[in-house]
This record gives structure tokens, C-alpha cells and sequence, in this order.
């Protein structure tokens, strides 16, 4: 077999279908509710929160309802064609397998171990966040207030200099002494400990998760429909106009507001606006996968853009939307009304719903690195499912220990701006994917149709090229750097100890 062979060479749809009925690595524990729970868990976070407020003030005004119309549109294409995929071929693995049945194993490869990395910094990157806001609340409802060197990461000039001074470039024994940064900050205690945690409770059942997570999400949502709720009478429509300010240039000469500045906001939030595909990631682990999967990545998706839209709206229309800048925007806003025991809820609900956003993308991350180990890509010490618990406890917690490290160590701009690009790359492959397929084989059976496909497919696509493009230049660097080391142990070892390999 040559190597192009073997980088083409693919699982078929009919025999991963089959395999479906006769995979037990897993329980099929989780139900529509919880699945659909995983992908609320996964979509709101820290966009209605934080960026729905901030991106009123700084880009889109009122209209910022309307960027969250944009990116939503933009990430339905993708919804609808994952969609089709989860009822089409309920197994573990989400874009990664998908790739695998029409791609192949090359693409396959590729989307797989970019998705381990991006999921896993998202993990951390939420993590590193959520420690903010506990820090703020435990200070302020009872003024315990954690020592300078466990409340957050040391900052970039000071973890530069540490490694400086291990390769010697640096500090009294170097040819050039300089004193080093002060800042007091060593390692975030609460993001290493959330992470770890999280883990762990992944490790155990399932199903406990699953509840546990619903309960989390339930909280969320409460605490958003109490915000709509409470909100939508303390509205002063006046701050609605105009819904689209006009535009202005502020003193570097970047343009905001107008037109421009709402499809400014739109590739912002778009990042807020997607998460669903981690629970295809859990297909079978579903009770109905074929049935529940697609449904549940799409209501999820319906209610999480209902919530943000309404929050934009009452937001906007509570204060005006300069005042909306802060990092914590909602509760700034019925502090700005006086209603403190509102602010005071919210930021409890942000608290708690976070942690929904930490087990969707570990849960996501675990399983992707079991498909891939499971296939041969990976050592299959990996692909062993605990005898007690049924669960990919040894990914799992490897990845807790790799994300507490992370959260606990770098600063949260420094991990963000690797996130992104992996989960853009894998709705650009599945709604590629979906096209390929209805050529190759139209009279699949499908469960879900994506509607109008030569039409959503594209538009997925084009969406995803244009929020990439406008990533900035780190990103890519890094990614190709993380691409280079997959390459790597692809051609050292997975392509050898591929399962189709083998036959």
C-alpha cells in the first residue's frame, strides 16, 4: 500500500453503522435532556456574561442583538450539518470520525488531534476566568481573600524570565545579572483545583456528571430568565436609539459602530456561540444517539441564541450601552439601576453555569483522544474504559493534570489565543464532509437531512475561512507548530499501528 493510500484510507459509513449496535466500551446512560444540557453547557458561558455587554459598548451599540443574529446564523450552517453527521454515524469521536468515513484517515488525523488541543485550552482558559469570579465573590460575601501567590498565574514578562534563568540567560549567574519580576504571583490555585476536579467527577460516572452538569445548567438558565425577567421591566426604550450608532474612529483610526461595527461584533460572539458539537463527542454514551443526537444539537443551539438575543436586548435597553464595558457587564448594569440583589444572583448563576463549560469541553476532549487511541492512531493504553465506571478514566485525568497545570500556571491571554482555529478547522471539514457524501453516496439513509445543503455547506464554510482569516498571526504560528509535532507521531506511529493498517 503506498502512503497516499494509507493517509486516504478510510472507515466506511455503513461499517462504522454497524458497529454501532456492537460497541460496549461504553454506558448509554444520557437521554435528549442531558445531551441537550452538554450543549447548553458548552455554548453559554462567558458570552452572555461578558462579551454581550463589552461588545455593545466597544463595537455594535443596541444592534449587538444583531451580531448575535449573524454569528448564529453562521453557526447554524455548521449545526445543521453536524446534524446530519450525528444521526448518520453515532459514534465517539464527532468531527474526528466523521472525517474518518469520508475524508480519511490523513484528515481524519489532522482534525482529531487539533480538537485534543483546542478543547483541552478551552477547559483552561475557562478555568483561569472562572477563578476570577470566585475570587471576587468569596472576597465579597466573606472577605476571605487568598495569598498573593495563589490567586493568579505569574504574568508573561515574569514566566519569560523563569525560563530564561533555567536556560541561563538570565539572573546572578549569567554574564548580564538583572532582578527579577516581583509581582508575587506563582500559580492559580482555583483554576488548578476547578480542573482537576471536573476531571474527576468525569472519571467516575457518566451519568453522575451528566446530572450534576444539568443541575449546573439549569442554574444558568434560571439566572439568564431572571435577568430577562427582571430586566425587560426596567427597559428605557430611548437607550435603543439609534439601534445601529453611527460610526465613529476612535485615536489609532479604527473604525466602530455602524454597519461595520455589528459584523465587528458578529466575528466576535460567533466564538459564543458555539459548543454543541461537544456532546456528539458523547454518542455512545446516548440511549437513542441516532434519534437524540441531532435534535439535541440543535435545540441546543435554538435556546442558547433565544437567551443571548433577549439578554443583548434588555441589556441595551436597562442602561445605555457605554455603560456596558466591564467584565462583568450584566451585574454592572442592575448595579448602574440599583437592583445589587439582582447583580449579586448573576454573578452566583455565572459561577456555578461556568463550570457546565469546563465538563462539555473535557468531556468533548476525553473522548476524542479515546477515538483516536481506540483506531490505533494512539497507544491503545489509552482506549481502556474503567472496569468499574465505564468511563475513559486514563484520558481523562491525564487531561485534568494537563489543564490544572496549564491553569495554574500561564496567563489567560497566553493560552487564548491558541483557541479557535482547531474548532473553525472542523466545521470548515464537516461541512465539506456533508457535501462529499451526498455525492458519493445519496441513498444513505439519513436520519436528519441538513436542508438546502448546497447552500447551509457553503455558508458554513465561508463563515469559518472569514473568522480565520481574521485571527491574529500568533495563532497560526502556534498551530502549525502543534500541526508539525501531529505530523510527527502520525508518521512515527500511527499510520504503523492503525487499526485499518492492520487488516
Amino acid at each position: 500500500m503506498t502512503l497516499m493510500n494509507r493517509i486516504l484510507r478510510h472507515k466506511t459509513v455503513e461499517q462504522l453503522q454497524a458497529e454501532v449496535g456492537q460497541r460496549r466500551d461504553f454506558r448509554r446512560v444520557l437521554g435528549l435532556w442531558q445531551l441537550t444540557a452538554i450543549g447548553i453547557g458548552g455554548i453559554i458561558g462567558v458570552g452572555i456574561f461578558v462579551l454581550a455587554g463589552q461588545q455593545a459598548a466597544l463595537n455594535a451599540g443596541p444592534a449587538v442583538a444583531l451580531s448575535f443574529i449573524i454569528a448564529g446564523f453562521g453557526s447554524a450552517c455548521a449545526a445543521l450539518c453536524y446534524a446530519e453527521f450525528a444521526g448518520l454515524i453515532p459514534v465517539t469521536g464527532s468531527a474526528y470520525t466523521y472525517g474518518y468515513a469520508v475524508l480519511g484517515e490523513g484528515a481524519a488525523w489532522i482534525i482529531g488531534w487539533d480538537l485534543l488541543l483546542e478543547y483541552a485550552l478551552v477547559v483552561a482558559v475557562v478555568a483561569i476566568g472562572w477563578s476570577g469570579y470566585v475570587q471576587v465573590l468569596l472576597q465579597s460575601l466573606f472577605g476571605v481573600v487568598l495569598p498573593v501567590w495563589a490567586q493568579k498565574s505569574m504574568s508573561a514578562d515574569t514566566m519569560s524570565y523563569y525560563v530564561q534563568q533555567a536556560m541561563g540567560t538570565v539572573g546572578w549567574h549569567s554574564a548580564h545579572p538583572v532582578a527579577g519580576p516581583s509581582d508575587g504571583h506563582r500559580f492559580n490555585v482555583i483554576a488548578a483545583g476547578i480542573s482537576l476536579a471536573v476531571a474527576v467527577l468525569l472519571s467516575v460516572r457518566t451519568e453522575w456528571g451528566a446530572r450534576f452538569n444539568t443541575v449546573i445548567v439549569a442554574i444558568k438558565v434560571i439566572g439568564v430568565m431572571l435577568v430577562i425577567g427582571v430586566g425587560v421591566f426596567y427597559i428605557n426604550t430611548a437607550n435603543w436609539h439609534p439601534f445601529v450608532p453611527e460610526r465613529v474612529l476612535d485615536a489609532t483610526g479604527a473604525g466602530h459602530f455602524g454597519w461595520s461595527g455589528v459584523l465587528t461584533g458578529a466575528s466576535v460572539v460567533f466564538f459564543a456561540v458555539f459548543g454543541y458539537d461537544t456532546l456528539t463527542t458523547a454518542a455512545e454514551e446516548a440511549k437513542n444517539p441516532q434519534r437524540d443526537l441531532p435534535r439535541a444539537v440543535l435545540l441546543s443551539l435554538a435556546v442558547a441564541m433565544a437567551l443571548y438575543i433577549a439578554v443583548s436586548l434588555v441589556l441595551t435597553g436597562v442602561v445605555h450601552y457605554s455603560q456596558l464595558g466591564g467584565e462583568a457587564s450584566v451585574s454592572d448594569a442592575f448595579n448602574a439601576i440599583g437592583l445589587h440583589w439582582l447583580s449579586n444572583v448573576i454573578a452566583f448563576a455565572a459561577v456555578v453555569g461556568v463550570i457546565s463549560v469546563l465538563f462539555a469541553f473535557m468531556l468533548g476532549a476525553a473522548r476524542i483522544w479515546f477515538a483516536l487511541s481506540r483506531d490505533g492512531l494512539l497507544p491503545a493504553w489509552f482506549a481502556h474504559v474503567h472496569p468499574r465506571y465505564g468511563t475513559p478514566a486514563r484520558p481523562t485525568m491525564i487531561l485534568g493534570v494537563f489543564t490544572a497545570i496549564v491553569a495554574g500556571l500561564l496567563p489567560i491571554g497566553e493560552v487564548a489565543e491558541l483557541v479557535n482555529i482547531g474548532t473553525l478547522s472542523a466545521f470548515i471539514l464537516i461541512c465539506a464532509s456533508v457535501m462529499v457524501l451526498r455525492v458519493r453516496k445519496p441513498d444513505l439513509k439519513r436520519n436528519f437531512r441538513t436542508p438546502a445543503v448546497w447552500v447551509v455547506a457553503p455558508l458554513g464554510i465561508l463563515f469559518s475561512l472569514a473568522l480565520i482569516y481574521g485571527l491574529p498571526w500568533i495563532t497560526f504560528e502556534r498551530f502549525i507548530i502543534w500541526m508539525a509535532l501531529g505530523l510527527i507521531v502520525y508518521f512515527a506511529y500511527g499510520i504503523r499501528h492503525s487499526k485499518l493498517n492492520r487488516r
